[in-house]
């Protein structure tokens, strides 16, 4: 396990220090390096909180090395939970009941581990070329690579958003009061010139929209 927060740490050094060293070439002074890692570390509360408890509901399943190894690194917990359910019905097995024996542990955790594996050497192979692209497309028109970012995320996460809509109102509930808190903040920065906001807006918005999911569910 020590291993494991090991590799984290060392990931954000590297992650850090290799923003520092792009930060000259677009233009971003020290005051704004800190100001997006400490928005950064703001926006990484939700997800956290999300992680570990999906973390927390897996431990009976794969126990606490696995899922460390697994959440905590690069492990997504839809695919790693669908993984090893299709492992597991592979040998005819089913996940938490008394056919899930050590042998078809081994067999779910491999199946985890190698998509986990395919991500990151997918990640090592498209980045190179990625970068390649982006330096073509700056030096044909600059400005599309300031757009074309912001639209992607904002296509991501419109996407990841809408489609939590049709579960249930309460998602439709939590989804409209996130989204008004967030809109309300940057308002409210932009009015008031109170630039924190913008970084703790994500924040605010996750944890009243969960705040008023909870309570829609209890009425």
């Amino acid at each position: 396990m020590a291993g494991v927060f090991g590799v984290i740490i060392i990931q954000s050094i590297i992650f850090m220090k290799a923003a520092r060293r792009a930060a000259p070439s677009v233009e971003m002074s020290a005051q704004d390096i800190k100001t997006s890692f400490r928005s950064g570390a703001v926006s990484a509360i939700g997800p956290s909180l999300a992680v570990s408890l999906v973390a927390i509901a897996l431990l009976g399943l794969f126990g606490a090395p696995a899922v460390l190894s697994r959440i905590g690194l690069i492990g997504s917990a839809a695919y790693d939970v669908s993984a090893a359910g299709i492992a597991a019905g592979s040998m005819g097995a089913k996940l938490g009941d008394a056919s899930y024996t050590q042998s078809v542990f081994a067999v779910a955790f491999f199946a985890m581990s190698i998509g986990g594996a395919m991500w990151m050497l997918a990640t090592l192979i498209l980045t190179p070329l990625l970068r390649k692209g982006d330096a073509k497309i700056r030096s044909v028109n600059p400005a599309a690579m300031a757009i074309v970012p912001a639209a992607a995320l904002i296509g991501a996460f419109s996407c990841l958003g809408l489609t939590e809509l049709p579960k249930s109102g309460i998602h439709v509930l939590s989804f409209v009061v996130s989204a008004a808190v967030m809109g309300l903040c940057l308002l409210l920065a932009k009015k008031l010139g109170k630039s924190w906001l913008r970084e703790w807006g994500l924040g605010f918005s996750i944890v009243i929209g969960l705040g008023a999911a909870f309570f829609a569910a209890g009425v």
